[in-house]
């Protein structure tokens, strides 16, 4: 069995959404001081590895921490979509071509070697995105969430978020945004984990996602 780790760490200069501002790390108590070490942590619910539910994007929906913590865990698949160029859309072929392994899995994670580009400018350019059909099929599958190693599920610069609200008005379903290291999963179905943060109303929430291999 080997655990490959798919969540970026969260620190202090890391990249994070248009308009918003990076986690602050400040030291609350220390060693010396009080004899143990401990941190204020202040950041935006949607930071780094982390997971949106329906009421990220619809009041009244379903908040993160109405979620049976198996919604979290299940099979995965990768789907290999780092041959797109940037603009371009993830078909249904790319979901298809993966046969009965997509059908099958509870998650589908969508790997387009974006997060070679953390930490650079590069990160916040046009990765490619789900085509309209695409979402249509997981929207009418029964899959616990979706997944990708981009900063969103819309391109940066719809402030529509036409993805998220296509998505979530049909479906109780996750959405988990930057990932890393999905080339390290191979092509085969495997058991992810994503725990989040269990936060009371919970629109979003960072994650430690996992792949069990």
């Amino acid at each position: 069995m080997k655990i490959i780790d798919l969540t970026h760490t969260i620190k202090e200069d890391m990249p994070v959404y248009p308009g918003t501002n990076p986690p602050s790390l400040s030291v609350a108590n220390t060693y010396k001081n009080g004899g143990f070490k401990e941190t204020l942590i202040s950041m935006y619910s949607h930071t780094g590895t982390h997971i949106d539910p329906p009421a990220h994007i619809f009041e009244g929906k379903m908040t993160l921490d109405a979620f049976d913590a198996s919604q979290f865990v299940g099979s995965a698949v990768v789907i290999d979509c780092r041959m797109l160029k940037e603009g371009e859309e993830i078909s249904l072929e790319h979901i298809k071509s993966y046969g009965e392994k997509a059908e099958r899995a509870d998650f589908l994670l969508f790997n387009l070697g974006w997060d070679k580009k953390w930490g650079t400018p590069d990160y916040f350019g046009s990765y490619p995105c789900l085509s309209s059909d695409s979402l249509d099929y997981i929207i009418n599958g029964n899959y616990k969430g979706i997944g990708f190693d981009v900063i969103g599920l819309d391109p940066i610069n719809d402030l529509a978020l036409e993805r998220h609200n296509k998505l979530f008005s049909k479906k109780n379903i996750i959405n988990i945004e930057n990932l890393k290291n999905l080339d390290l999963c191979g092509s085969e179905l495997f058991t992810f984990v994503c725990l989040p943060i269990k936060i009371e109303n919970s629109d979003g929430a960072p994650s430690r996602a996992i792949a069990i291999v």
